[in-house]
């Protein structure tokens, strides 16, 4: 048990605030904490950046405390300003619902929603809707601007002269309520979140005169601090087939190695010391460690038997240079646009991707080895290989 505690308060962990002392004496006590992670759906899938901190709350929920998944779907239509060097666009209730409608069930292979101890779902407009303008008066009084300007970004977009907009200091008084509303004793999130986690801290106390501990997890990022995400085209979507998701992970830095053992993983922590070290001294086989990685990362969402064909269709497709064996295949008229045809059914990230990728050169009918040259293109029957690991095949109805 102690084993297990020592390891709930340091793997993954960047801070913890008060102090991880204090968070420890509460657990030595036997207290029952509740605590929560709160996720804004902003897009239609959870990813691995997602299932950091999502692991890290279903460690809690292991240990006996209550865990809370909030549903973010008041606080995603205003945008969370975090790292951003614009206002973020501003999305409506249903764009929000209908990214979230799946999230409960990509969370399941991490959260356990039935049992003894069940995590709970919650959305915060039950009760952010429900205030009215005098509420929001009177919560705002709770904060300064001054606290605002401590934000790195937004002091960044001033000296830029680009807008900061009034709702955008709303947003972490909106996300500090949350605390209040649920009354509860912690809350866990990304170490980019510790501002607005920090904000719930004090307006609890404020409100409740009740100590709000912090679990800020780590980031996916590697030596440079760039961030596992779908800006930089490697996202691991939790609803990525099993071939899909291993071939992102493939796709990662080597640089991020170490670090997506720690937290996409359960590997012990000894033994990752032990790669660790073997890099070090250049005793380690990147290309098998990462083909390792990625297994283990899929057996978690997928299942083994998954995650072992997964490796052998990755194998096939790029140590033997042969076509996947569970590629999608769509069957579409001859007037469709291939542009249409990949972005709806998600082979690119948008239409965009596509013009980048064909402006690259990085698609091609594998059929009739062609490259696509046009963002027109009309479609043609065929395998179609997308940058280096994506493939589907196309026939006509």
């Amino acid at each position: 048990m102690k084993k297990i505690n020592d390891e709930l308060l340091t793997r993954g962990i960047s801070a913890i605030y008060p102090s991880k002392e204090y968070l420890q004496n509460r657990i030595n006590k036997g207290e029952k904490l509740t605590i929560y992670l709160g996720i804004d759906p902003t897009g239609p899938t959870l990813h691995l950046g997602h299932a950091i901190p999502i692991k890290k709350l279903s460690e809690f929920q292991k240990a006996g405390h209550r865990v809370i998944l909030l549903m973010g779907d008041f606080t995603a239509m205003i945008g969370d300003p975090t790292d951003k060097g614009a206002v973020r666009k501003q999305l409506t209730h249903k764009q929000v619902m209908a990214n979230l409608k799946n999230y409960k069930k990509q969370a399941s292979s991490l959260l356990s929603f039935d049992g003894k101890n069940p995590a709970k779902i919650m959305f915060n407009s039950k009760w952010l809707s429900k205030m009215n303008f005098a509420d929001v008066i009177d919560l705002a009084s709770k904060m300064t601007v001054q606290q605002m300007l401590e934000r790195d970004m937004f002091k960044k977009r001033i000296e830029e002269g680009k807008p900061v907009s009034i709702h955008e200091f709303m947003y972490p008084l909106m996300q500090a309520y949350d605390s209040v509303a649920m009354n509860v004793d912690g809350e866990i999130g990304g170490n980019d979140q510790i501002f607005n986690m920090l904000c719930g801290r004090d307006l609890i106390k404020t409100l409740k005169n009740k100590e709000k501990f912090v679990v800020a997890v780590k980031l996916l990022e590697d030596n440079e601090g760039v961030k596992m995400g779908k800006s930089d085209g490697n996202m691991a979507a939790l609803s990525d087939t099993a071939s899909q998701m291993y071939g992102s992970v493939m796709s990662w830095k080597d640089s991020l190695l170490i670090s997506s053992f720690e937290l996409c993983t359960n590997i012990s922590l000894e033994e990752i010391e032990n790669i660790k070290e073997d890099i070090n001294s250049n005793k380690a086989n990147l290309r098998d460690l990462k083909m390792r990685l990625a297994k283990d990362i899929v057996a978690i969402y997928h299942g083994e038997k998954k995650a072992l064909e997964a490796q052998e269709n990755w194998e096939s497709t790029f140590s033997k240079k042969e076509i996947p064996t569970d590629i999608e295949n769509f069957k579409v008229d001859k007037s469709d646009l291939l542009i249409d045809v990949l972005s709806i059914n998600k082979i690119v990230s948008s239409k965009s991707d596509f013009r980048r990728l064909v402006d690259e050169g990085a698609i091609t009918n594998l059929d009739l080895n062609e490259k696509v040259s046009t963002h027109t293109q009309l479609v043609k029957e065929g395998v179609y290989r997308i940058g280096k690991r994506r493939f589907c095949k196309i026939e006509f109805k």
